[in-house]
């Protein structure tokens, strides 16, 4: 937390400084400012580097100079921050909760809350669960080291594994996996840490494999790359074929070659990771959002922010969402011609 705490304490110190006094003609007077906050993930993953691109992006904060002076093309009073999480599922709890503005979140653990089914089966369904944009696929990475032997996900039994921490997505899929493959968390020694420890875990032998899910290339997962030798384990078979019948968010793509430092690729599945906020967020304000996420400024930031940046795009932003788009999304969708 220390990292988001020297993140919202740049963000805000600026802010308020440029927020104090605005200069014009009238003389001197103070400009209105509000924060809206973006939950993403371990500070080791996608969601965190990407989340601090798009809140910069969709920053404009009072005093600044306009988009076409050369300043930010953000929306006009608002400071956004990327706020270090435990993932998806801690993230739509946080936004129903109101302790956050929006949130990443996988688009299996979406619908899972918004329908009150699966992980949340049993819990009030999260009606105002609303989507601002779908950005990328999201890749089950399981990561093995080579001393362990591990070639495939039968492999595991035995091992001792991360399946992250409870409250993230990559959490949920990998139970649905284990599953899948006829495994539980008996059969395997089960350790819930971030990609970050679950990394220095196997640098040391401390660790067998770890599930990440995530856009590649992930930070953590690059430098454990560069310094131990471990490998892509596919997830693969007629094991993922029935698992994708029943759970039509998945789908099969695999992780090329070479993205890792010296890490043959392999065949996994994906899902998608998708922007989200509640309903009760006010139309005005997430239609100004939306459509500073997609103007050419952001689309800059995307691409030289981290590497999936390149992969969020306005032609595939509704591409597997599965809940209702907040009705200020959705409003700008229509007039960019995405929605008849």
């Amino acid at each position: 937390m220390r990292v988001l705490a020297s993140v919202v304490s740049r963000a805000a110190t600026a802010a308020l400084f440029a927020a104090t006094l605005v200069v014009g003609a009238a003389g001197v007077q103070a400009q209105e400012m509000n924060f809206f906050t973006i939950g993403t993930g371990g500070t080791g993953g996608t969601y965190f580097p990407l989340g601090g691109a798009i809140a910069n992006s969709i920053s404009n904060p009072p005093g600044s100079r306009g988009c076409d002076e050369g300043g930010s093309c953000g929306v006009p009073g608002l400071v956004a921050v990327a706020q270090s999480s435990r993932g998806s599922v801690a993230n739509v709890n946080g936004i129903k909760s109101g302790i956050i503005s929006s949130g990443f979140s996988q688009s299996d653990v979406a619908f899972w809350a918004y329908s009150g089914t699966g992980t949340f089966e049993g819990q009030e369904p999260m009606e105002d669960l609303r989507a601002i944009a779908a950005l990328y696929p999201e890749h089950i990475h399981l990561v093995a080291s080579k001393a362990s032997g591990i070639t495939s996900v039968a492999d595991l039994k035995g091992k001792r594994v991360s399946l992250d921490e409870p409250g993230s997505g990559t959490y949920v899929d990998a139970q649905l996996i284990l599953e899948a493959f006829g495994l539980r968390e008996a059969d395997i020694t089960v350790e819930n840490l971030k990609p970050g420890p679950a990394s220095d875990a196997i640098r040391n032998g401390q660790l067998d494999a770890l599930f990440f899910v995530g856009g590649y290339p992930a930070g953590t997962l690059v430098e454990l790359a560069s310094s131990a030798d471990v490998t892509l384990v596919p997830i693969s078979g007629p094991e993922v074929d029935s698992m994708l019948e029943t759970y039509s968010f998945f789908s099969k793509d695999p992780i090329p070659d070479g993205v890792y430092q010296g890490v043959a690729g392999a065949d996994t599945v994906a899902v998608g990771a998708q922007w989200l906020t509640s309903a009760t967020q006010k139309d005005e304000l997430i239609y100004e959002i939306t459509k500073a996420l997609w103007n050419d400024s952001t689309r800059k930031l995307l691409d030289v922010g981290h590497a999936k940046g390149k992969s969020v795009n306005l032609e595939t932003a509704l591409e597997g969402i599965g809940i209702p788009l907040h009705a200020g999304a959705e409003k700008f969708y229509r007039e960019a011609g995405l929605i008849k």
